[in-house]
């Protein structure tokens, strides 16, 4: 496991898509605020393509994170990534569909698109000055071999992490195991898993995700995402500084106001 794991928090984004879930401005600031002093790491903070409305608040958001990495979540697109620059994002999250499935039935593509377009829009990020974080979407239903191609190709490209998506939240933990372990075991580019909880198994896949090699966790408060969610923050927090005693950086203290926050808004 890694000494330190990287908390990565998408309540902000991953987080506002659960059903009748809609934070306002002061909320998302109080939000921030209440992230930051609790010790996370990084934060996802929004989609910038969403519209002005929502690159103004990002900007305002990044300002109000002080020196934390405020991390803008686009789609393989350029008027995306466009979006992002004039946000005044320094970090983009860089997501495209990994399967076969979702590949050919959601883009309408094939895996030589996906690899084009991901070395390309990652090159075009780092010439921006922008720091690049890969999502592989689906790829727990990916195949491995093209799951290390893709890793390969951003990571030449110059992304700095691979996010491995359980997209549907389909994996157990033995899965997870297989296919983090597998892949960093080859890559030098460090992995992050991000847990959805259709079967319960989020904070599970998370730690089996850690002890195989990955380096960070997305997740968010109270386990807040579309369908039955994500990872939550303060169980994989939990676990790993009383079950695993690994520090995450973050204040175990901090946890119950921070929950309750999100529980109130």
């Amino acid at each position: 496991m890694h000494k330190t794991p990287i908390i990565v928090d998408t309540t902000l984004r991953d987080g506002e898509q659960a059903p009748g879930v809609s934070f306002t401005r002061q909320q998302k600031l109080d939000l921030v605020e209440a992230l930051v002093t609790a010790g996370v790491a990084e934060l996802e903070a929004g989609i910038p393509a969403m519209g002005p409305a929502e690159r103004d608040l990002f900007r305002e958001l990044a300002n109000h994170a002080g020196n934390r990495p405020c991390i803008a979540w686009n789609r393989m697109k350029l008027a995306d990534i466009e979006a992002s620059i004039a946000a005044g994002a320094r970090v983009v999250h860089l997501s495209i569909p990994v399967s076969d499935l979702m590949i050919s039935e959601k883009l309408l593509r094939d895996r030589q698109w996906v690899l084009r377009e991901t070395a390309a829009l990652t090159a075009y990020c780092r010439d921006q000055g922008l720091r690049v974080y890969l999502g592989a979407e689906d790829a727990s239903r990916a195949d491995p071999a093209f799951l290390l191609e893709i890793a390969a190709t951003a990571h030449e490209a110059g992304a700095e992490r691979l996010r491995l998506a359980d997209t549907l939240g389909c994996q157990t933990p033995a899965m997870v195991s297989t296919m983090v372990g597998s892949l960093a075991a080859q890559l030098a580019i460090p992995i992050e898993y991000h847990g959805h909880n259709d079967f319960g198994l989020a904070t599970a896949n998370a730690l089996a995700a850690l002890e195989a090699g990955a380096q960070a966790i997305s997740c968010t408060i109270g386990g807040l995402g579309e369908r039955a969610g994500n990872t939550a923050l303060e169980e994989i927090v939990t676990a790993l500084q009383v079950i695993k005693q690994t520090d995450t950086g973050i204040y175990l203290a901090a946890l119950p106001g921070l929950c309750q926050l999100v529980a109130d808004f």
